[in-house]
């Protein structure tokens, strides 16, 4: 790898571990409105049911799995393990130096059945940014991973959880549902694997969104630990998605359990 895109990745490393480091509290920060997975299903029309799938998350105990700011060197590990334990999982991609470096990861994430989401262009708050500048971080990463899998997401995450009206407003324009989480395992400020293992198992709960990170050391690694664990607690594994159906993601709406 050229020694200036090992630097800029060094630095989007650090960016994002410190943009995590000042998230505000377990779902995120948010000024607008959320739905609740069970809220969405509740008010879905019946006719919509089985869209996403066999996995009912009315009478199933389901939780979603979800990974964000990848891919990266170890996504390739992470999928084995969860192609192994037949696992489906979200990936809320960034597209600068993550999606363009690794565009057959990508491809390897859709064709295996898991949901492909955006995480931003280059993980700037968005909040802090002006209409078009909100619209190209999102667009950007739209038509990269519509390039690689012949889809655009549904689904984003916007960075630190921060979202406001116009970033609601834009990710409706844009066709993209925003998903925050209920489960950080903080795993940006650690790679005990352990450690990152027991933070999610103390949190889990029904309709629960576990957010990970598959570009730190620690993460990777925990991932068979806390899936086994969870399937012996009774849980049924699903991508954001299948834990929203019969209802389909409304593009603007905030999920969050």
């Amino acid at each position: 790898m050229p020694r200036s895109a090992s630097t800029v990745r060094s630095r989007v490393a650090a960016a994002l571990a410190a943009a995590a480091a000042l998230t505000l509290g377990l779902s995120g920060c948010s000024s607008v409105d959320t739905t609740s997975p069970k809220s969405a299903r509740s008010d879905a029309e019946s006719g919509a049911k089985g869209k996403f799938g066999s996995v009912d998350c009315r009478k199933a105990k389901c939780i979603a799995l979800t990974f964000d700011a990848g891919p990266g060197k170890d996504t390739p590990e992470l999928l084995d393990t969860l192609k192994r334990e037949k696992v489906p999982a979200t990936f809320f991609l960034l597209g600068k130096n993550h999606v363009l470096e690794y565009p057959e990861v990508v491809r390897r994430i859709a064709d295996e059945g898991h949901e492909v989401a955006n995480h931003t262009w280059t993980h700037r708050i968005l909040t802090d940014l002006d209409g078009d500048e909100i619209r190209e971080e999102l667009s950007r990463t739209q038509d990269a991973i519509a390039k690689i899998t012949g889809r655009k997401p549904v689904l984003m995450r916007p960075p630190q959880g921060r979202t406001d009206k116009e970033v609601t407003s834009i990710s409706r324009e844009l066709g993209l549902s925003q998903v925050l989480w209920s489960v950080t395992a903080k795993d940006y400020s650690t790679n005990d694997s352990d450690l990152i293992k027991s933070r999610v198992l103390e949190q889990a709960d029904r309709d629960g969104i576990i957010l990970l990170h598959d570009i730190y050391k620690g993460t990777v690694p925990a991932v068979p630990g806390i899936i086994a664990e969870l399937k012996k607690q009774g849980y049924t594994f699903v991508t954001v998605p299948q834990l929203l159906a019969p209802a389909e993601p409304e593009p603007g709406e905030v999920y969050r359990p």
